[in-house]
């Protein structure tokens, strides 16, 4: 069970590890582990549901 709290600059999460998404896993939002559990924050600026397959166009012209 992912425990959310909405802040002003993003969101932070609880989560154990076999919740964590690949994003997560591969450290590229802040994430600290404390015993069992992963704090993790996700920032207004970065999306969860962007990745780099899908933003294969942005930023070329």
């Amino acid at each position: 069970m992912t425990f959310r709290l909405k802040l002003p600059g993003g969101t932070l999460k609880v989560k154990k590890r076999d919740e964590l998404r690949r994003r997560e896993q591969k450290r590229e939002v802040p994430v600290w582990q404390i015993g069992n559990y992963y704090i993790v924050w996700w920032p207004s600026s970065v999306s969860e549901r962007s990745s780099s397959r899908h933003r294969g166009g942005e930023g070329e012209d």
